[in-house]
């Protein structure tokens, strides 16, 4: 198993993102139609933070009422800003780095994908799947 290749062998690079001013109920609809479940947040082409599934699934309790999605998104979009919600302090991979660095940061569990940069512009996004497609592919 090559170890040291560049994590840009297995990142993804066309990337579906949102910008920071954008409405919680746009990232809903990603998550939803897309079947992504990190949404990278960006201003500009900078990066500035991530969404997961997650971070919606927990501020989002009217889903577990079956509540219309509507009333949902309104309620989001009125009280919920995306910068209140995403995860600021992102891990960065670089193109540089490698799938074994990629490997040890997501095996500690803290959180499942990696944003790729190139002087602080996103230019891909790793995760945890991605990194399992890769083992499966060297069986």
């Amino acid at each position: 198993m090559k170890h040291n290749q560049p994590v840009t062998k297995i990142m993804s690079h066309q990337l579906i993102t949102v910008h920071h001013g954008d409405p919680i109920s746009k990232v809903r609809q990603i998550i939803r139609e897309q079947g992504v479940h990190h949404v990278p947040v960006v201003s500009g082409d900078q990066l500035v933070g991530i969404i997961s599934a997650s971070d919606i699934l927990r501020i989002s309790f009217g889903d577990a009422f079956n509540t219309d999605e509507r009333a949902v998104d309104a309620t989001l979009d009125h009280t919920m800003t995306i910068e209140q919600v995403m995860v600021k302090d992102v891990t960065r991979l670089t193109e540089q780095s490698t799938i074994r660095e990629a490997a040890e940061i997501l095996a500690e569990g803290k959180f499942h994908s990696l944003a790729v940069v190139n002087g602080g512009k996103l230019v891909g996004m790793v995760t945890s799947t991605d990194l399992i497609r890769y083992l499966l592919e060297q069986l």
